[in-house]
């Protein structure tokens, strides 16, 4: 039953941060229009895209007057394949599809590979009567002859559209140190909570166990003075691991918790020379503070 009460309880926090800061929301918007004319056979490069380590996503309309071939190559060996134009066959293309007159086109891209849009006309002119009237003509005078594909591209990018402006955070280290033990406790000043539910990570590695914790400064300086109060100190927070040597932990603090410390101290007496590494950090709002749910809200 106490489980069942501390997931409840979960729920109905969760819910509150929710109803109290929507979580953005993203859609397709309007970026760019793009109008081309092709004539039979053409290929046509469109905007080039440069994913991120993740890949990318692309949305574009298309509209035309005789049937296309769309794909994505990379930009690159496209570039290169203008020099040397009987390679373009050879090319590695992504997100075909063929026979297109009006579409949504949408490709998942790969990371960090810049990639270009490519329109194919899928036309194939009349070799006789084409060379027939650009014998007369010219060939330049013949391809006008032939009615151009007119093709109009409108490209999208991914927004935000509604709830945009969020509070910002970031994780600031208030100790790493490396240091030789003693028998008697570390102590830090480390950290004065901004907003409820701030997230404190704490990182340790010793050559024997040690007993870490957070807690109220003003606590942390009375077992610090007097070790024989350190029991009663450890009690007095959840934020705590005993009998550590290498480990990574994180706890939440509330404004009304005030100053809080860190104490460290070896699980038994040093009688040879030991090491310890310790890490803090604390996640702080930098931008957009006034946004955070309280617990008021």
């Amino acid at each position: 039953m106490r489980n069942l009460w501390r997931v409840g309880a979960l729920i109905v926090v969760l819910a509150a941060c929710s109803w109290a800061q929507p979580p953005r929301t993203y859609d397709w918007v309007r970026a760019s229009d793009e109008i081309v004319e092709l004539s039979p056979m053409d290929f046509h490069a469109g905007r080039v895209y440069h994913p991120g380590p993740d890949g990318g996503d692309i949305h574009v309309i298309i509209h035309a007057r005789q049937p296309l071939t769309l794909a994505m190559a990379g930009a690159r060996e496209w570039n290169e394949a203008q020099v040397h134009p009987e390679t373009l066959g050879n090319l590695e293309y992504r997100c075909v599809r063929e026979h297109v007159v009006d579409t949504t086109y949408e490709c998942h891209l790969p990371p960090e590979r810049a990639m270009v849009l490519v329109l194919h006309d899928e036309r194939t002119a009349d070799r006789a009567i084409f060379q027939g009237i650009g014998a007369i003509v010219g060939k330049a005078s013949a391809k006008q002859l032939v009615a151009p594909n007119e093709v109009q591209i409108t490209y999208h990018s991914w927004q935000c559209m509604q709830n945009c402006v969020q509070p910002e955070y970031r994780w600031f280290r208030a100790v790493k140190e490396k240091y030789d033990l003693t028998s008697a406790p570390k102590l830090y000043s480390v950290v004065t909570p901004e907003y409820d539910g701030q997230r404190m990570w704490v990182k340790i590695k010793a050559q024997v166990p040690m007993t870490i914790a957070v807690l109220s400064a003003k606590i942390a300086d009375q077992a610090y003075d007097k070790p024989e109060t350190l029991s009663w100190a450890l009690s007095q927070t959840a934020c705590k691991q005993r009998g550590v040597q290498s480990m990574e932990f994180e706890c939440k603090i509330d404004r009304a918790d005030g100053p809080q410390s860190l104490i460290i101290l070896p699980d038994s007496p040093v009688r040879s020379h030991k090491k310890a590494e310790i890490e803090f950090q604390s996640l702080k709002c930098t931008a957009n503070c006034e946004l955070i749910p309280s617990e008021s809200k």
